[in-house]
């Protein structure tokens, strides 16, 4: 069989790629694939652009890739990578078409190690939170004037020199207390809490800096410390931050009442400036005095309306003295004519009763003589009552029970004191009541005999 020597048709044929639709296609398919992710490494051949892109390799001992970090991104970082720092880069993979490599596109640039340090800033300062430690309603104000500044910081530290600068140009009238303290390095965070609190303990001080200049996250971490945290809000008076730069933001800045972006902006917001102190006091006393000057013009024209009003003692007497005798002859009027009056009306209601008396001494014969014969009637038929109560009670005598009795006779009852009347109520072995004119007694009975009749 003879082989098929001719071209493919077009049809059939597979598509033909130029370098940069390939470059392209590739450049895809990473961006797919591969998500944006975190790369550690160490800088080498740093470039910094005059464009401000920064180029640079990142490598480990077995291997090298091409970063690229644009400007855009690269303001952010925070600081500016030297040859050999070990960093991590969050970038996403892509390839740079013109010269067919694959390199990183940048994002996001630290030093190697701060994930975890950050990762611990942000535990300690959630933990902090839900304690109230950071509350505002726990923050104090700052004293509108301050007469001692407390200082923790290092004495050998820039940002020490910056705070006396600014003291002394702006408060040069203010005392200053430093308590000076290791502000990095080993054991340097327990040194700045027993600093806060030899401060809190002696109360010399209207307010307290805690300060240092700026560094990086590994220098500032002593200020990230719980200790000096709480020793911040424990301490007696209020706390003024100002650690690192204006971006820096340590566990100390939300503890403490107020944050200043600088230790030279601690400074300022510490003590007012003397000079608008002088101008504000200024402007107290002339309003003191405008107010002063007011205030006596005011009680001079009160004076000037009370001397007016003011009359001489002896004619205010004479006034009162004819006020008075006026008011007693009132009085005495007053007190006179109802008693006349009163007098008068009696008079008149006497003579009408007078007038009005019926006679009654005949009325009074005639009632002695109806009193004579009411008592003489009584007294006869009192004595007729009598002398029947008599006849009745004889009557009576002759009728009593016990008249009855003396004469012979008894009473019998039962043990109830019921009258037996007839042998019928008479049992065997029972007991009666014997009842004479003297005495009574108890009788047994033995036998009952019936009526022979």
């Amino acid at each position: 069989m003879t082989p098929d020597l001719r071209p493919p048709s077009p049809a059939s044929a597979p598509p033909v790629l130029t370098v940069s639709a390939l470059n392209q296609a590739v450049a895809q398919l990473l961006e797919r694939n591969i998500p944006l992710t975190w790369v550690s490494g160490e800088i080498s051949n740093f470039t910094r652009a005059a464009s401000g892109h920064w180029y640079f390799t990142l490598k480990d001992q077995n291997a090298q890739v091409r970063a690229v970090m644009f400007r855009g991104r690269a303001q952010y970082a925070g600081f500016i990578p030297r040859e050999g720092d070990k960093v991590e880069v969050r970038a996403l993979v892509t390839l740079y078409a013109p010269r067919g490599d694959y390199q990183l596109s940048v994002e996001a640039i630290r030093r190697a190690g701060l994930g975890n340090l950050y990762e611990a800033f942000l535990q300690l300062k959630a933990q902090l939170t839900a304690e109230g430690l950071f509350d505002p309603q726990r923050k104090r104000a700052i004293p509108g004037f301050v007469r001692s500044i407390g200082i923790v910081t290092s004495p050998q530290a820039a940002a020490l020199r910056d705070i006396l600068t600014t003291l002394q140009r702006r408060a040069p009238h203010v005392n200053i207390v430093l308590y000076p303290t290791p502000v990095q390095g080993e054991g340097s965070a327990q040194k700045i809490a027993q600093a806060i609190a030899t401060a809190s303990r002696r109360a010399e001080c209207d307010v307290l800096l805690v300060c240092r200049g700026g560094g990086s996250i590994e220098d500032l971490w002593s200020f990230n410390a719980e200790i000096v945290a709480r020793a911040i809000a424990a301490a007696s008076m209020p706390v003024i931050s100002g650690v690192g730069h204006e971006t820096d933001f340590t566990i100390a800045d939300f503890a403490a009442d107020v944050r200043a972006a600088t230790p030279t902006a601690a400074a300022e917001l510490a003590a007012a400036h003397r000079a608008d102190l002088l101008a504000e006091l200024g402007q107290q006393g002339s309003a003191l005095q405008r107010a002063m000057r007011r205030l006596l013009a005011s009680h001079a024209q009160t004076v000037d309306w009370y001397s007016r009003r003011l009359q001489s003692p002896a004619a205010a007497i004479t006034h009162k003295r004819l006020q008075l005798q006026s008011w007693s002859q009132r009085l005495a009027y007053s007190v006179r004519y109802p008693l006349q009056h009163s007098h008068s009306s009696l008079a008149q209601l006497s003579a009408r009763l007078k007038n009005q008396l019926p006679d009654t001494a005949g009325h009074q014969a005639q009632l002695a003589e109806w009193k004579r014969r009411l008592a003489s009637g009584a007294a006869g038929q009192a004595k007729n009552r009598r002398q029947a109560l008599a006849a009745l009670e004889a009557q009576l005598e002759l009728l009593s029970p016990q008249r009855t009795l003396e004469r012979g006779y008894s009473i019998l009852s039962d043990h109830k004191g019921r009258l037996i009347r007839s042998t019928k109520q008479l049992q065997r072995n029972t007991s009666i009541s014997v009842r004479t004119a003297g005495d009574s007694a108890e009788v047994g009975i033995s036998s009952v005999q019936p009526s022979l009749e």
